[in-house]
């Protein structure tokens, strides 16, 4: 499983022009999911995202995790994209809906996320706060 998590002052996504999800300070979560990721993965990926202390103290030093802030969740399996041969990405690392669907649901009912459509065309409008941008691989980094 995959996130890239931006930190943001505002965030939203909308589908055929209508607004799906919105928040304020928080944090914009874009997800991607592999064939072999389950619960166990989008349960850690969803601890590890609540846990990040990248908002400012009151001393203004990354220090504090995400708290009461909001977060807005979008689904993106090009994520997944494997851009090494050629230029047309692949995305066979990508896991089928079927799969990714009900994982990415998981993580968005446990962080209290805001959210795109899965499987949707979204426009994803965002004013990334710092700019502060970490990638979550479930593989790498927990």
């Amino acid at each position: 499983m995959r996130a890239l998590v931006q930190r943001v002052s505002r965030a939203a996504v909308r589908v055929g022009g209508e607004t799906t999800g919105e928040i304020g300070e928080g944090l914009l979560v874009l997800l991607g999911v592999t064939h072999d990721d389950g619960p166990g993965e989008a349960d850690r990926l969803a601890d590890k995202v609540r846990a990040l202390r990248v908002f400012p103290d009151a001393e203004g030093r990354m220090n504090e995790p995400l708290g009461d802030r909001g977060v807005l969740c979008v689904s993106q399996f090009t994520l997944y994209g494997d851009a090494r041969k050629g230029n047309r990405p692949s995305y066979v690392a990508a896991a089928p809906p079927d799969v990714a669907e009900p994982l990415y649901e998981r993580v968005c009912e446990l962080l209290g996320a805001r959210r795109g459509i899965f499987g949707a065309d979204m426009q994803v409008a965002l004013v990334n706060d710092g700019p502060v941008t970490i990638l979550l691989d479930s593989r790498k980094t927990f």
